[in-house]
């Protein structure tokens, strides 16, 4: 097991899954099956406080949604488990009373009053807050004493005071830390609890998890788990902090401030395989040009070595690019089908081809929510601005409108097979009769057919979907607007 890599995604149920938290289990994911290793899921709930109810769930459906699929978790077992933080709490316990004997760690019974008495003092001299190591020096007898008498106590690191700790992060490099910074953190809680400190420690060694991935505001606990690692005498795993995901230059992106989560950005009209793709480059460059990745693709080309230091900017314009990408390449009946949502929400005509609408509409869209603004006017014909008829590239007017719309309407009341190549030979013909450019006859119906100025599509393929008699029916309705202008 040991040459294995074996890496892990190990969230808090404490609600959404945040982009940042998603590309951790991403990079992950791709560490191991680049090298054909196990990826593990670990559910981290030692702070009961925080938890959300359904935010399993969240956890659950969104490995699943991705295809991020684990080897081993709470659902479908494994051999190192419980993988369920909560269910392990004697094992804690067990190694940190290890830590106690070999002076590594120490019960602490300090009140509350003295920790916020000694927080108060720190905040006076404007230094950070650290345990001033008050209770190591107990002697056996005063702590068994003050255990029968069932005082409240925590279980703390036994930190140095002098000389540096070293470590090593495959990102940022060799980083020492003066130990006179580390506090001496608390491993275990008054309820008996580990802190995520200590939990993730004995639970990435007992998993035999060779690398570690998580977010770069961990990088200043890092000392401290090293010097875990050292007390119980075991091998530390590769760390691979990540850099921070920024909505701008200068914030973070967060929940808090509204950011999205991933289920926000489904919710949006963005498609999953996108977002995976999109998420995977916001740190991470394969080395050349390429951007378009599935996640085969990802795991065959990721290199964890190339993910880079500086912060990665989450820009809307490019994943909405690359969700466009995304929906020109699916078949035109899957995107029916993620579509369906979008076109219930406007049309209602049974008489319509969705499969049509489809086709016109894939490659000029960004995002799925685009959908109901696009179509809804093949349900009806909304309001329009008279206007609309006057283009000057297309050297329209109204009376050269008016011209074009009705002898569109006569061609089109005789025209009998009502097909998208009669429809497009009947208007070309109107071309040649009334020797004008196309966009003199086009931009006119194609303006009375739709009412908007832009649509996917144009005269044909709407008059096409529409059919003739609803085609006709917004003809006329064109051809009163216009005399009713040339007549004021």
């Amino acid at each position: 097991m040991a040459n294995k890599i074996r890496t892990r995604f190990a969230p808090s149920p404490t609600g959404y899954m945040h982009v940042g938290n998603l590309r951790t289990a991403l990079y992950a994911y791709l560490i191991a099956k680049h090298e054909d290793g196990d990826f593990l899921l670990r559910i981290e709930d030692t702070d009961q406080q925080r938890q959300v109810e359904g935010a399993l769930d969240i956890i659950y459906n969104t490995l699943k949604t991705t295809g991020l699929k684990h080897d081993e978790g709470p659902d479908i077992g494994g051999p190192v488990g419980p993988y369920v933080q909560s269910e392990r709490k004697n094992i804690y316990i067990e190694y940190a009373k290890q830590l106690v004997e070999k002076g590594e760690a120490y019960y602490c019974f300090c009140t509350k009053e003295r920790l916020d008495m000694l927080r108060t003092n720190a905040e006076a001299l404007k230094r950070p807050f650290r345990y001033d190591k008050h209770c190591v020096k107990l002697s056996k007898e005063e702590i068994e004493e003050k255990l029968a008498n069932g005082e409240s106590y925590v279980i703390r690191q036994n930190n140095p005071t002098e000389g540096k700790t070293t470590f090593d992060d495959v990102i940022y490099g060799k980083i020492s830390v003066d130990n006179s910074e580390l506090d001496d953190m608390i491993l275990i809680k008054s309820d008996g609890l580990p802190t995520y400190n200590f939990a993730n420690v004995v639970d990435d060694h007992l998993m035999s998890i060779t690398h570690v991935v998580r977010g770069s505001e961990y990088l200043s606990s890092a000392p401290k788990y090293n010097r875990l690692y050292e007390a119980f005498g075991w091998d530390i795993p590769i760390y691979v902090h990540c850099p921070p995901i920024m909505k701008d230059q200068h914030h973070k992106l967060s929940k808090r401030n509204g950011d999205a989560s991933f289920e926000d950005l489904l919710a949006k009209g963005y498609l999953k395989d996108a977002v995976l793709n999109y998420i995977a480059l916001l740190g991470w460059n394969p080395g050349n040009e390429q951007e378009i990745f599935s996640l085969q693709g990802l795991i065959e080309a990721f290199d964890y070595k190339n993910i880079n230091k500086s912060p990665a900017v989450f820009d809307t314009i490019k994943l909405n690019w690359m969700n466009g990408e995304y929906i020109k390449k699916l078949p035109v009946e899957e995107f029916t089908k993620l579509a369906l949502p979008y076109y219930k929400k406007v049309l209602t005509k049974e008489s319509l081809d969705l499969n049509k609408i489809s086709e016109l509409l894939q490659t000029r869209l960004e995002l799925l929510s685009e959908i109901p603004e696009q179509v809804d006017f093949f349900e009806e014909l909304p309001e329009y601005d008279i206007d609309m008829y006057l283009h000057k590239r297309m050297k329209t007017t109204y009376e050269n409108s008016l011209t074009s719309l009705e002898g569109a309407l006569a061609k089109f009341e005789s025209l009998e097979d009502w097909t998208f190549d009669n429809i497009k030979t009947t208007c070309m013909n109107l071309v040649k009769e009334l020797e004008v450019k196309n966009g003199v006859v086009l931009w006119p119906i194609r303006t009375a057919v739709s009412g908007k100025k832009f649509t996917p599509g144009g005269a044909f393929e709407i008059a096409d979907i529409l059919g003739k008699e609803e085609t006709l029916k917004r003809l006329k309705v064109g051809i009163e607007k216009l005399k009713e202008a040339i007549n004021k």
